[in-house]
């Protein structure tokens, strides 16, 4: 057996170590390769794996499945993956995030347990190297303060489905105001923002609020039900930020000059946009979203190098604070 195939083969036992095991299908996605070369492999790692079990799932397909115990010996950690944890854990912290931050501190230990020593001897110099070349650990840069306290009751309410009563001063409050709502999810950005159903609203409506905003979040003993039919990323998705008014939603278009066509061309302004090319070389964005103030600051980084078409109070908004004199494009 060439090392490369030996390679493959405790790859492919590393990979069936999971609960659910492995089906030909699985197999066929992962490596490219055909049915039949499927089955010769499967064939490879029960010679060469005693320990393999095969079984029948729920839905008649066949499965493939290791004790996840057998592989440890086997088990290896690159020192990509290493950097990848530590700049996971650096990117959360420095937005924020900081109960997620220490959930991924608490796995990247639990992997870190299962490698043996010199095997982190030998990849933490690369590490260090691979996260010193990101440079995003020293990246300065304003981040939302948030509580840690109202932080986790809000993960809880939202994995419990537990009412919340949250103190809440929006910029339009002379001061903080007790609401309570139904915690449907979080949407990370610039800020970090609560989604939740407020009953108490006029329109019984899903709205947002800053997390650095609520001063306190307290579990009730009311519990509810999350609607089966709401689905957080198309909510996000009508927003181009994370702020949603449904007075706002509708149509954008946008027309950025020639000479911008290629920073336009790496940049997605939002996850449904449709793209046109003109024929002088100009590009036009199209979507549906809500969020114009948004809007606006971002594209006051384009200067005169686009221009709003849709709708009419965007383009108002903007048009007397675009800039020709900018260095760059974002």
């Amino acid at each position: 057996m060439s090392f490369d195939k030996a390679e493959q083969l405790i790859e492919l036992a590393r990979r069936a170590s999971s609960r659910l095991g492995l089906t030909l299908d699985d197999v066929v996605e992962h490596y490219g390769v055909s049915l039949r070369t499927a089955q010769r492999m499967f064939r490879a790692l029960e010679a060469n794996f005693p320990e393999t079990e095969s079984f029948t799932d729920e839905a008649g397909r066949k499965r493939w499945r290791m004790a996840s115990g057998h592989m440890r010996e086997f088990f290896s950690l690159s020192a990509e993956e290493a950097a990848a944890l530590e700049l996971g854990i650096s990117h959360l912290s420095h937005a924020g995030l900081s109960i997620e931050a220490k959930a991924l501190q608490a796995l990247r230990n639990k992997v870190l347990a299962l490698v043996p020593s010199q095997q982190i001897t030998r990849i933490e110099p690369d590490s260090d190297a691979i996260l010193e070349a990101q440079g995003f650990v020293a990246r300065p840069g304003p981040r939302p303060r948030v509580n840690e306290d109202v932080a986790l009751n809000v993960a809880e309410a939202i994995k419990a489905c537990r009412v919340l009563d949250i103190t809440y001063r929006s910029h339009l409050d002379e001061a903080p105001v007790v609401r309570r709502v139904a915690p449907y999810g979080l949407l990370s950005g610039a800020r970090r923002y609560l989604v939740a159903h407020d009953p108490q609203s006029s329109r019984n409506a899903i709205k947002t609020y800053r997390m650095d905003a609520i001063s306190s979040a307290v579990l009730t003993d009311e519990y509810f039900e999350r609607p089966a039919d709401f689905d957080l990323q198309s909510f996000a998705n009508r927003g181009f930020g994370l702020y949603q008014n449904d007075a706002e939603y509708g149509e954008i278009e946008w027309r950025f000059a020639p000479e911008a066509a290629n920073h336009v061309r790496g940049t997605l302004f939002h996850p449904e946009q449709e793209e046109e090319t003109l024929a002088d070389g100009s590009i036009l964005i199209r979507f549906k979203a809500a969020g114009h103030l948004e809007m606006a600051w971002y594209l006051y980084q384009w200067g005169d190098k686009v221009e709003v078409l849709k709708p009419a109070k965007l383009r108002d908004m903007v048009k007397a604070y675009q800039r020709s004199d900018f260095p760059a494009l974002p």
